[in-house]
């Protein structure tokens, strides 16, 4: 049989190959292959057989059809004799051998790949190329940025952004609905239980709506936002400099400033910014000498950036802090830049540590929008 007689079974489904060493189907010698049986007879029963030695595979990845297809088959299956199982597994097994490489399978497995290596452009027009961006507007809106998802949900009423937020990812969805006002979020909250009687066309007809009024953004020619292009810029800026920018702002364009705001994140901006719990995750990846110069760098400047490192202390387990205490007054006095040097680094440590997913960094401004 052909690797094509288990298309119905690719690898999303977990399946394990010949070298993992399936429960039920250990490696043997080539036999007959089974005859007289479909192939979807054949991939219902080695599901049924990688079911019933505890395998945990999942079919949900499948085109809907070949779920439908596969579960009535197996609903089918009775009796089978041991002969023709292990036929079948065998012949399961061999197929997995002779397998040297898988591919996507089909140009949206292609797209959800190299998604992150094409440009904008490309990565649209070829969406509108898949069956499921021809037919299905909500895989555009959750293509999104949660950045170009905030309009729909402070422009719309509040049943067509629980219709959206519904329609995404749990994790999209969650970070969508922290960008809220506090006020906003609780209601678009509040209004998903609305959303359980809503017929299927309605919310297709929202999908379309929303796909054509957001889903079709032009290329740009820069990937992040204006906020976050000017605080990566003012972040690595003299403090003077950055000081007179954002006063410039608060008085010209005060949306605009914060943002700006929201994107800038210096040494300073740790004890605002940070919750303590996540600073031991995060001084693990730093060097304790380039801690400690940055301690003390930050201590000598005093102010916001001595603030920081006294938050930065407190909130390390006793020992810890303890014995940093001990060295920066053993290091005593430090070179200006040196300090800035080790304080960028201790920076640096927490966005790696934000871009990894591993903590989140608290947005400026939330408790005065949910108070």
């Amino acid at each position: 049989m052909s690797n094509a007689a288990f298309n119905p079974l690719p690898n999303p489904m977990g399946l394990p190959n010949a070298g993992a060493g399936a429960p039920a189907l250990s490696a043997a010698p080539r036999a007959p292959r089974p005859e007289g049986l479909s192939r979807r007879r054949k991939a219902a029963m080695v599901v049924q057989m990688l079911l019933r030695d505890g395998t945990d595979i999942s079919l949900s990845k499948l085109p809907e059809e070949v779920q439908l297809d596969l579960t009535r088959e197996l609903g089918q299956l009775k009796v089978i004799d041991r002969a023709t199982v292990e036929a079948v597994a065998n012949e399961f097994l061999n197929d997995l051998e002779s397998v040297g490489l898988t591919a996507p399978g089909g140009l949206e497995g292609a797209l959800a790949t190299l998604r992150d290596r094409l440009s904008p452009a490309a990565a649209a027009r070829l969406h509108r190329e898949t069956p499921s961006g021809a037919t299905d507007p909500w895989s555009l809106v959750a293509a999104l940025k949660v950045e170009h998802l905030v309009p729909i949900m402070e422009n719309e009423c509040t049943e067509v952004a629980a219709v959206t937020l519904s329609k995404l990812p749990a994790g999209k969805a969650a970070e969508l609905l922290g960008k809220l006002p506090g006020e906003r979020a609780r209601r678009v909250a509040f209004a998903v239980n609305q959303t359980s009687g809503i017929s299927p066309a309605a919310v297709a007809r929202i999908g379309r709506a929303l796909a054509a009024e957001y889903g079709e953004r032009p290329p740009t020619a820069f990937a992040d936002m204006p906020e976050a292009r000017l605080g990566t810029i003012l972040n690595s800026s003299q403090p003077k400099t950055r000081d007179e920018v954002l006063e410039a702002l608060d008085a010209e364009a005060p949306d605009f400033a914060k943002g700006v705001r929201k994107a800038i994140f210096t040494f300073a901006n740790i004890s605002d910014r940070v919750q303590p719990l996540d600073l031991p995750k995060v001084t693990r990846n730093v060097e304790n000498d380039t801690l400690v110069t940055a301690l003390a760098g930050a201590a000598q400047t005093g102010g916001d950036e001595g603030a920081a490192a006294e938050f930065i202390l407190s909130s390390l387990p006793g020992r810890m802090a303890e014995a940093l205490r001990e060295g920066v007054a053993e290091r005593g006095r430090v070179k200006k830049a040196e300090g800035e040097a080790a304080m960028a680094d201790v920076v640096t440590a927490i966005r790696a540590a934000v871009e990894a997913g591993e903590i989140s960094l608290i947005d400026v401004g939330d408790d005065e929008e949910d108070e």
